[in-house]
């Protein structure tokens, strides 16, 4: 089993596809784990290089006691020392839902990593600070269920399965730490973004469709799709449009990164 060791901190990552193909990172949402990723790398890792992780606290990586360790930057940390283990510069980030926001908190962090972006059923955080708060203290309910129910406390739907947890006090630090939004600097940032962007939504997923029609209208290279008959987990429910959308926006990546004499 892949595991880098994060100061004493072990990281779960998988990465398959062959060695030249481009490569590209996704995210989970908070408790969720990699096996939401399984029909996505049977899908791509045919012709990409595909890594999926469990960030802290999830899936098959360590669930230190110490709140403390679970922020934005160690998240985003993790990910690029994936990145250096896998032997790699630069890859497309992409993500689901929290894993979407930590994929735009990777591009602030190292800008010069990112290939390009997918954002799936996710969004930019928020500007207004009530809006911010009120996301907050709905992670701060979340968290606080965790630890009256346990693991019962996720709710059912495809992407969150208890059992694929092995602490849910890992998921209880994350929902504070790594979930919650300190500032707007996301959101601000949309219009620097140089690199292409896709955009996924689910057209049932209420909560996110206004954010990737906002991201559409800010962001300057940026495609967005929305997917019929799918909730929050578009990649589950539709996977085969999913598959198919995402795949043709990582060919184009492939076609405008390839030489003319080359192609």
């Amino acid at each position: 089993m892949p595991l880098i060791d994060r100061d004493g901190i072990n990281i779960y990552y998988d990465i398959q596809g062959p060695e030249q193909g481009l490569p590209i990172i996704l995210s989970h949402g908070h408790a969720a784990a990699t096996p939401m990723w399984a029909l996505q790398v049977t899908a791509l890792k045919k012709n990409y290089r595909i890594i999926t992780w469990d960030l802290r606290g999830h899936g098959r990586s360590d669930c230190p006691s110490d709140p403390t360790l679970y922020s934005v930057k160690h998240t985003v940390d993790d990910m690029a020392a994936i990145l250096d283990t896998c032997g790699l510069e630069r890859a497309v980030i992409g993500g689901h839902s929290l894993g979407g926001v930590m994929s735009f908190q990777f591009q602030l962090a190292y800008p010069e990593r990112v290939l390009a972006m997918a954002i799936l059923n996710s969004g930019p955080g928020f500007r207004n600070d009530r809006v911010r708060e009120q996301w907050n203290q709905g992670c701060e309910r979340t968290a606080a269920s965790l630890e009256r129910k346990g693991l019962a406390a996720l709710s059912k739907s495809n992407e969150v399965h208890a059992e694929w947890h092995r602490d849910v006090q890992g998921l209880i630090h994350a929902a504070r730490g790594i979930m919650t939004h300190q500032d707007a600097r996301m959101i601000d940032n949309l219009g620097n973004i140089k690199v292409p962007v896709l955009v996924l939504v689910g057209a049932d997923d209420q909560e996110f469709l206004g954010a990737a029609n906002y991201m559409a209208r800010k962001i300057p290279n940026v495609r967005k799709e929305i997917i019929d008959n799918a909730g929050h987990a578009a990649n589950l429910d539709q996977p085969e449009v999913f598959n198919a959308l995402l795949m043709g926006f990582l060919e184009q990546l492939h076609l405008e990164q390839t030489p003319a004499n080359q192609s």
